[in-house]
């Protein structure tokens, strides 16, 4: 193995740093301007059962700590990504691995796109993003109902014998309580974190910026929060394998995730930013190796805490 490369959920990865879901669509599209096959892997763009149009413009501004967003889970629908998108992503991809975001608006969604997608040669697992709201509960959010949260993972787990991941938003009371659910369902392992909602105002036009209104906060100041939930939940379940997501811009931001716990590092509003990023920080943790004489595997979750 090299000094680089990572086991995570029982697959062998090249190198720890994976693109995050939504910022990198379903892969191909950053084909002519990212080497994909030079980093550990991406996880797509949401797919759901049916299309979703998402939330109305604008749906993207930037403040001083990074971007807040709310593009409402557009996506053409799972039929149309197994027909045209997964074959155009891995017509692009050999080395680098993939895992399939999936999002549901009820219990039995989730394991409906699995079920759909399962038999498509390629991805080596799904995320499940529970931040999304249950339309048959009200709204509240899978990840925040450790009932919901249960039928969800166990429904899936039921439906694919892939490695599943479950995203668990920064906005959770109990990150470690709720990681500890997904696991007793089922999951593999867990990424950490979403984005932390969010509200930007206009001042000039006294509007929220976004047209949906409030959104997802991502970019550097997300970086200490999920650092910070990575680290609470590798503590509680040290054998879970976690994907440290957050704030990530440099190979020192990812270093700060591996040594809190995490296996793998998602980049995503810096690689929307800069699709040459994620190259950038993968070539640094190579100097970083060499630097210390070591491999990322021997330093993942030794982070030295103050007595």
């Amino acid at each position: 193995m090299t000094p680089l490369a990572v086991t995570f959920a029982g697959v062998d990865w090249q190198n720890p740093v994976v693109l995050a879901s939504g910022t990198c669509g379903y892969g191909h599209e950053l084909a002519e301007v990212c080497d994909l096959d030079a980093l550990g892997g991406l996880v797509t763009k949401a797919v759901s059962v049916a299309p979703r149009h998402g939330a109305p413009a604008p749906r993207v501004g930037m403040f001083d700590g990074g971007m807040v967003n709310a593009v409402g889970l557009a996506n053409p629908g799972m039929v149309e990504v197994k027909a045209r998108h997964l074959p155009a992503l891995f017509a692009c991809v050999r080395r680098a691995r993939v895992l399939v975001n999936v999002v549901g608006f009820a219990i039995d969604e989730f394991a409906e796109v699995i079920t759909h997608l399962d038999d498509f040669a390629g991805p080596v697992g799904y995320e499940l993003n529970v931040s999304c709201p249950n339309v048959k509960a009200g709204g509240m959010e899978f990840g925040a109902d450790p009932q919901a949260l249960s039928a969800v993972v166990s429904r899936a787990r039921a439906a694919t014998r892939r490695p599943l991941v479950v995203k668990l938003s920064p906005a959770l009371p109990a990150i470690a309580d709720a990681a500890r659910v997904a696991v007793d369902a089922g999951a593999d392992a867990l990424t950490l974190t979403n984005t932390m909602p969010g509200l930007v105002v206009d001042v000039a036009r006294r509007r929220p910026m976004l047209g949906f209104g409030t959104g997802g906060m991502s970019g550097p100041a997300l970086l200490p929060v999920g650092v910070r939930a990575t680290w609470l939940v590798r503590k509680a379940l040290p054998s879970v394998p976690v994907i440290g997501l957050g704030g990530v811009a440099t190979a020192d931001h990812a270093l700060q995730y591996l040594l809190a716990g995490a296996t793998l590092v998602g980049v995503g509003t810096a690689g929307m930013r800069d699709p040459r990023t994620p190259g950038r920080i993968v070539r640094g943790l190579a100097r970083w190796c060499d630097r210390e004489r070591t491999t990322l595997a021997e330093c993942i979750g030794t982070l030295q805490w103050p007595t």
